[in-house]
């Protein structure tokens, strides 16, 4: 087994993510199988109980995880699929060894962060390497560690300890430490500061690892002084300081560290599959793509991208199956709304949502913004307007076609509204309500197709089920499905129950799609998501 090791330095954000999963992208053009991890030193035991502002989007596995947005990352770029603990939090570590020790599995020893934690983090990583991820039975021939946070945070000093002698414990020639750090550009001339980066691999050194390799962000491609100075200082070779400095789209990075040398010091052949070329034309492509389409995102988080990253992801999969340049128009949810008190940013807001060519409506939690996504679904509704509602997003379609076509004008969901006479969202009755970490529908689950034929079917291609990723804790009011099917919003996907509906599409409309599920999880850029992809031809005329 093969281990790189990616850390970070200087500030958080540099990209530690895509640098992790470019690297196992040109692993696996050599023909090796890939795997890996992210470990989080915070002490939550997952992401799935934090605010979307605090940390991005919660990315959802197959085995229910609820974790890092950065595995995602991980499973598009390398086209595998991962289990909750390749995301490795001090939290699923300390409850471990904590665990251990009740048993008295330490046979009466001082329980410390050196040896034990230090230990069961390796012994941890060690064995999730060598899980199979890419559906077959084989055990991975690499690794790829990612580290959060930033070299020198108090919360990561046990992972470093941890990695330092985890390179003794596999074997020095078996790992490779990467370090992403920055090189900002200052003043008219346009000068590059090795400064930070200095400081960051001395700290980094001081407590035991020297980097192998420098990854370096900046707005510029690095110029050779500032190789030469950085090898220097850094105690690392000039041709292993990469330069990753900013391109049209993310496809380009596994490219400019290929042509940077940086298979060869990873000893691959990188040409040894097509992988590469395929990258190659991927990213070339998105770059030439001119004819645009818009589509209005609905939603409550939308100052924080990082929120919807899967989302935006998926669109552009899509998109770049269709042949047109996406663009994203924003649209706070709340701004919709009748009482909303800027009516300048209402009437922007509507601007923005009639000009799109098609609307999406993704997931959140709470009331806010609500009524706004009802608005939305209503317009794409009444003006034929491709529509994709996902998860919440379907939820408020039903509840918009309660309300205005069946005529319960006081219809809601009881996550809004308990005391609601006409429910159309209900609370799942197998669902803790005191506990809220990792007690929602989650994880891939079958959904059985109940028509022989429809757009969203015809879609997703032959078989009679597909299997998608759940995160949800509410779902549609079984009492009041046959009243929604005879005016037209059909259900045509369901549980294996047969009563938790999980897509539905509007007879009559170019393309009015919910679906219960999170289809965003599953898209890849060579392989878009089937919902995602109908909005789009729909939105180009193309379904």
């Amino acid at each position: 087994m093969k281990y790189v090791v990616v850390s970070g330095g200087v500030l958080s954000g540099l990209g530690k993510g895509v640098t992790a999963s470019s690297i196992g992208v040109l692993m696996k053009s050599a023909g090796l199988r890939v795997t890996s991890l992210k470990i989080d030193p915070y002490l939550n035991s997952d992401a799935g109980t934090m605010s979307p502002f605090e940390h991005g989007e919660v990315f959802v596995l197959d085995d229910g995880g609820e974790v890092d947005l950065d595995l995602g990352n991980y499973e598009r770029f390398l086209d595998i699929n991962l289990g909750r603990d390749n995301n490795v939090t001090t939290g699923k570590i300390y409850s471990k060894v904590i665990e251990a020790e009740r048993r008295g599995d330490y046979l009466g020893k001082t329980v410390q962060v050196i040896p034990h934690i230090t230990g069961a983090v390796q012994d941890w990583l060690e064995r999730v390497a060598h899980q199979p991820a890419d559906g077959s039975d084989l055990a991975p021939d690499a690794c790829v560690i990612e580290l959060g946070g930033t070299v020198g945070d108090i919360e990561s000093a046990p992972y470093i300890e941890a990695l330092r002698q985890f390179q003794f414990r596999v074997g020095r020639e078996n790992v490779t430490f990467v370090h992403v750090s920055l090189v900002p550009v200052m003043g008219p001339v346009g000068e590059q500061k090795t400064k930070p980066t200095q400081h960051t691999v001395k700290e980094l050194r001081g407590l035991g690892i020297t980097p192998d390799i420098l990854v370096c962000r900046s707005s510029a491609p690095l110029s050779d002084d500032t190789r030469e100075k950085l090898a220097a200082f850094c105690h690392v070779a000039p041709k292993a300081v990469m330069s990753t400095h900013d391109v049209p789209n993310i496809y380009h990075v596994p490219l400019m560290l290929q042509e940077q040398g940086l298979c060869d010091i990873l000893k691959l052949d990188c040409h040894a599959t097509d992988l590469l070329e395929e990258w190659r034309t991927m990213a070339y492509n998105l770059d030439t793509l001119s004819e645009e389409v818009h589509i209005a995102m609905v939603g409550k988080y939308t100052n924080l991208s990082d929120a919807y990253l899967s989302v935006i992801k998926s669109l552009q999969h899509a998109a770049m199956a269709v042949n047109r340049k996406l663009v994203i128009d924003w649209i706070e949810a709340s701004h919709l709304e009748s009482d909303w008190p800027e009516s300048q940013e209402r009437e922007d807001a509507w601007k923005l949502l009639k000009q799109a060519s098609g609307v999406l409506v993704p997931g959140g939690f709470g009331d806010r913004g609500v009524e706004g996504k009802i608005l939305a679904a209503e317009y794409a509704r009444t003006s034929s307007t491709p529509y994709l509602g996902i998860c919440l997003g379907l939820q408020v379609a039903a509840i918009e076609f309660c309300r205005n076509v069946l005529g319960f004008e006081d219809s809601n969901s009881t996550e809004f509204d308990e005391n609601c006479k006409n429910p159309a969202v209900i609370f799942m009755p197998e669902i803790s309500k005191t506990h809220l970490g990792g007690t929602m529908r989650l994880g891939s689950r079958p959904t059985l197709w109940q028509v022989d034929d429809c757009k969203i079917r015809r879609l997703y291609g032959e078989g009679d089920s597909v299997d998608e990723r759940h995160r949800h804790r509410y779902e549609i009011n079984p009492d009041m499905i046959e009243a929604l099917e005879s005016s037209g919003l059909k259900f045509v996907g369901k549980d294996e129950t047969g009563q938790r509906c999980e897509i539905f599409e509007l007879d009559g409309h170019p393309y009015y799609v919910g679906v219960q599920y999170h289809p965003e999880f599953k898209s890849r850029p060579n392989r878009p998501s089937p919902p995602f992809l109908g909005l789009l031809k729909a939105s180009t005329g193309q379904l």
